[in-house]
This record gives structure tokens, sequence and C-alpha cells, in this order.
């Protein structure tokens, strides 16, 4: 029998943002300053994420779906050629490889990790297989070791979608040291955020210097770069780019929340030890695994309710919990099951392990600022929700 539960006042959502006055401090300061955008804070928040993971360059972007879109240009993605991904993400990452021109190919996920399955990847590498785009599921790092190795056999570039998993680890190396290009998000449901924003750290100087150009029309005012020079306002356009550039101000709360981005995941993974030690005892509730090699930052806690072991429907413990006002979601309808995919010629079947998956998972609510009374009334609701009450 579960125990008694009344619904909470106002909805707890499964993930939020937390802000304090030294963030609203940074930004004012920029507000009163000489630059709202293609400013110093600019600079200082693509140096704070570099440094923090290892890599030599940042570039920051108007949102994480520009910086994946940045990365492709810059990987050179062009018609006919293939990039292997997940389906198991959000719409970007393969969306990126279209705005390109290309071709994205579906890969399974491991039932276990939900990442790509390095058993299925090699198996889809064909003569126009140009890069692989690996994504670090609710903060686990993939495993980029065999992926990288893979992809080194093959004389493929490697991208990493760590909007998830910025703060983590994988062999004990950060998650931004192992790609050609990692890219992090800065959503308010991330673990730092800007409002919205990307960013691709990289150690390879071509690839930099693309993405610059890249987010910025594709124009170039470096007069080493340029095929003449009329004079100091001379400015060349070398390849068809877009305005993708962060404000000032988005990159000044940026850098202050950088500072605080150790404590956050530190109380992210309290949390995930809460949930696992009070969910453990429930038959059929299928919790995360983490990967030996991976020290996860935790974006999501997506649990699975195993259809044969409950009376309601996952849909009908989703409703159930909505109704008690705790904010589950479902992270993520695999990609080529969307209409537009169906247009594009993929069909259900395709990966039967994210298909098996998303009829199964609902995410719980995650982030630094939840109460431990909190994560006891998710606990409590979920009791509820699977026993009828």
């Amino acid at each position: 029998m579960s125990e008694s539960f009344q619904p909470r006042s106002s909805m707890l959502p499964y993930g939020q943002q937390w802000l304090d006055e030294t963030d609203i401090e940074s930004v004012i300061d920029v507000l009163r300053s000489d630059f709202l955008t293609q400013g110093p804070a600019i600079q200082a928040f693509e140096q704070k994420v570099a440094d923090y993971v290892g890599a030599k360059y940042g570039v920051a972007f108007t949102n994480g779906t520009a910086a994946l879109h940045g990365s492709c240009f810059a990987a050179g993605i062009g018609v006919g050629d293939e990039v292997i991904t997940t389906p198991l993400t959000f719409l970007a990452s393969s969306n990126c490889v279209l705005y390109q021109g290309g071709t994205p190919v579906f890969c399974d996920i491991n039932l276990e990790t939900y990442n790509i399955d390095p058993n299925e990847l090699e198996g889809k590498i064909t003569p126009n297989t140009k890069a692989i785009i690996a994504v670090d599921f609710a903060g686990q790092p993939a495993e980029m070791d065999r992926i990288s190795e893979i992809a080194r056999k093959h004389g493929l570039i490697v991208i990493e979608d760590a909007a998830h998993s910025l703060g983590a680890d994988y062999d004990g190396r950060k998650v931004g040291t192992w790609a050609d290009m990692t890219m992090f998000s800065f959503h308010p449901v991330k673990h730092v955020t800007t409002g919205e924003g990307g960013l691709i750290v990289t150690d390879n100087e071509e690839f930099y210097r693309k993405l610059i150009q890249f987010r910025s029309h594709g124009m170039t005012r470096n007069p080493d770069e340029m095929t003449r020079n009329d004079g100091p306002w001379y400015y060349e356009m070398q390849s068809l780019g877009y305005n993708y550039r962060m404000t000032d101000i988005q990159a000044a709360l940026g850098v202050s929340q950088m500072d605080k981005l150790d404590r956050f995941v530190h109380r992210r993974r309290e949390i995930i030890e809460l949930y696992n030690r009070e969910l453990a005892d429930i038959p059929g509730l299928v919790l995360p695994y983490q990967h030996p090699k991976a020290n996860s930052s935790w974006h999501l806690y997506v649990v699975r309710f195993l259809p044969e072991f409950f009376e309601r429907t996952r849909k009908e413990i989703f409703e159930k919990l909505r109704e008690l006002n705790i904010g589950v979601n479902v992270h993520y309808i695999p990609v080529y099951l969307q209409p537009y995919y169906h247009q594009l010629g993929f069909a259900k079947g395709l990966c039967p392990n994210a298909e098996r998956y998303y009829e199964t998972a609902i995410t719980l609510p995650l982030f630094p600022k939840m109460t431990t009374e909190d994560v006891k009334d998710v606990v409590k609701a979920i009791r509820v929700a699977i026993d009828g009450g």
C-alpha cells in the first residue's frame, strides 16, 4: 500500500535555474558598460569554460543548436556526407546535420547507459561517413575511448554533444577533452545558464577559426585571413555563415554561473544518492545505471517503469504524477519517429532499444535548488501513482 500524499501546492519542475545576487550584479555591470554584445565578457566566458574542461579554445554561440550547427560546418559536413548519431537525444543533435545538407544515420543505444552503443557503431560506417556525433545522455558521458578509437580507425571527426554533461568526466578526463569538438548548452535547465546559449570547445585551431567566422556571417576582419585589404574598415565574407553571436549580457551571467558549477554538480549527485536509496525497493522500477568509467554530472534522473510489474500504464503513472504537481517529463522521443523524419524515409523499428526505452521512461525532477523534502515528495508521489491512489 502506498502512503497518503496530498498534491503539492505548486508544480515542482523537472529542472530549474539557480540564480543569486552575484549573478544579477554581473549582468547589471554589463548593462552599465560600453558593450552589450561582441565585448570582453564573451571572451571571458569562452576562456572560463575552456579552462575548466582543459581545452585550448572556446567559441560561444546563441544556443546549443547553433553551436552544433557550427561544429558540423567546421567539420565540413555537406551534401552526400553521413553522420552517425543516437536517436535518443533532442532534435538538434541530428537536425544540425540536415542544416548542412548531410544525412543523419541513427545507431541504437545501449539499454544500460542509454548512450550510443559502440558495439553497433562500426556497422553503421560507410564510405560516405564523415563524422560521429556522440551524445552524453542525462549527464553520463558516452564511451568516448571506444568511440574515439573507432573514429581514428576510419578517419572520422568526433563531435560530442555534451549539452547534458558539463562537469562530468570519463576515464579520469573532463568532458570537453575527448572529441574534436564538444558542445555545451546553457539553457536554464542545464548545469549553469546564460538564459540561452551554447559553446564549442576544441583543441583544433582550424576548427576554431571556422567556428569564429561561422557565428558571424562567415566574415573576418583578420588581415592574415583576407584575400586583400582595402584599409582599416575592410572585412570579407569568406563563407556562408549566420548571426549566431552570444551577447555580453548572457556571457557575464555565464561567467558568474561557472563559479558555482562544481557546487551545483555536487548537489545533483547528493540528490541522486537520495533518489537511488528511496526508490531501490520498488520492483520493476529501473534506476539509472552509471558506466564504471563515467562520472556523470546528472542533468536528468530518468527511471523506467517495466510494464509487466505495474497495473497502471506509463502514461497513467505520468498523468497521476502531474496531477500531484510533480513536474515529470519524458526525454526523449526517438528523433526518427518525428513526422519530418518520416518524410525523409525513416520508420519505426530502426533502433529497437531506443524505442523500448521510450515506451517506459519518465524523467523525475532534478535541479540543485531542490530540497530533501522535495525529493521525498517525488518518491511519495511515485508510490501513490503506481499503487493507484
